[in-house]
């Protein structure tokens, strides 16, 4: 009896593994391989050393160690933070006919974390579509949404004439959103390196753009700048910093957008408002941080630092609201946030998810995170 149960005990371990490793090996989830050959165009960028992406500080390697992985495992187990909301997330719903409204202003939706619906300079942009349930390669690996709802509906979005995107983490870069927009999709501005997952996906080469930090590409009236950022890339282990990583500037004659993606606070803040001058609203970094990765993630605090070195008339806290991926109390970002910029006079806007956000008539935070 003891042999039969400990022979179905390995077989099953066996399967489990063999289907680990096939998944791996095979998945297009993890994107294209990255390998010498197909990373020797961008042997000219400033950043990347013929090998590997880095940041404008070079930080000191941290090695693992059995004392780091435990004292992680057992933050993890005996955290008291509450790091999903008790019940799903109130979305506010956004109607097709909306969005198909002329507007002359700035009209922007947040669909929580990083991803926003943008309609700037009679355009309509997309920033970081992670549009799915769970930011991973398999459900398994990683918390749901906290809402199975979204603002609007991939299918009921309107035509997109570009999709902006800040690095290829799993959570920013979402395979199964960018194959199902892809024909409502004009054109794709990614960092270097990035073109080869969406061309993995079946995105033609001619409909991407890739840029290095400060280079611009021009639509329209518009120009879209990939900015620094104090991050890392990889969608496996293997492929970890194979490709860029950065945020983006929006610019028009009438106003500017600064979307930091992921970040760690650095001088390159000071930097884009010295490049660019008054920036109209910045988008940033204030979510799922923790002392162990402080290098490549904002505090909230950090995060009003930024706007402010950044010039930012207007700032709003993102990388919060749709995936639990640190152990903070889940709405503990807008909190904090809200706190240093009042301290430090810096303006403030929380919308809802799905809450339609004029940037000419900008709401003071409601406080619709709290559970009171």
């Amino acid at each position: 009896m003891i042999k039969k149960i400990t022979l179905t005990i390995v077989t099953l371990l066996f399967l489990l593994s063999l289907g680990a490793y096939l998944f791996y090996h095979t998945s297009d989830q993890f994107g294209a391989d990255l390998d010498p050959a197909s990373l020797k165009p961008y042997q000219d960028s400033e950043q990347f050393n013929g090998t590997l992406f880095s940041n404008t500080i070079a930080w000191p390697s941290r090695k693992r160690s059995f004392s780091r992985t435990m004292g992680w495992l057992q933050e993890v187990l005996f955290s008291d933070a509450q790091m999903r909301p008790d019940k799903p997330v109130e979305i506010l719903p956004v109607t097709p006919k909306t969005l198909l409204e002329p507007t002359k202003d700035t009209r922007i939706v947040w669909f929580g974390h990083s991803t926003f619906f943008m309609q700037v300079g009679q355009m309509n942009l997309l920033f970081d579509p992670m549009l799915t349930s769970t930011p991973a390669p398999h459900p398994m690996l990683a918390g749901s949404r906290y809402s199975e709802k979204l603002p609007i509906s991939i299918e009921d979005l309107p035509k997109i004439d570009a999709v902006l995107v800040s690095h290829d983490h799993y959570d920013h870069l979402d395979m199964v959103s960018i194959k199902q927009l892809a024909t409502k999709v004009g054109h794709f501005y990614v960092p270097l390196g990035l073109g080869l997952h969406l061309q993995q996906w079946g995105i033609a080469t001619e409909r991407i753009t890739e840029l290095d930090w400060w280079q611009t590409a021009q639509l329209g009236a518009s120009e879209f700048t990939l900015t620094p950022a104090e991050h890392f890339s990889g969608r496996r282990f293997d492929t970890r910093n194979k490709t860029l990583w950065g945020g983006w500037v929006v610019e028009n004659q009438s106003q500017r957008i600064f979307f930091s993606g992921d970040s760690g606070y650095g001088p390159h803040f000071k930097e884009i408002g010295r490049r660019f001058g008054e920036i109209d609203i910045a988008f940033l970094d204030t979510g799922q941080y923790n002392r162990r990765w402080a290098r490549v993630h904002m505090t909230p605090e950090q995060g009003v630092q930024a706007a402010i070195d950044a010039k930012a008339k207007v700032m709003m806290p993102m990388h919060w609201g749709a995936f639990t991926l640190s152990l903070h109390d889940w709405n503990e970002p807008p909190e904090r946030a809200l706190a240093e910029a009042k301290r430090l006079g810096q303006a403030i806007v929380v919308p809802q998810i799905g809450e339609m956000l004029h940037l000419n008539q900008l709401k003071q935070p409601s406080g619709w995170w709290r559970d009171d």
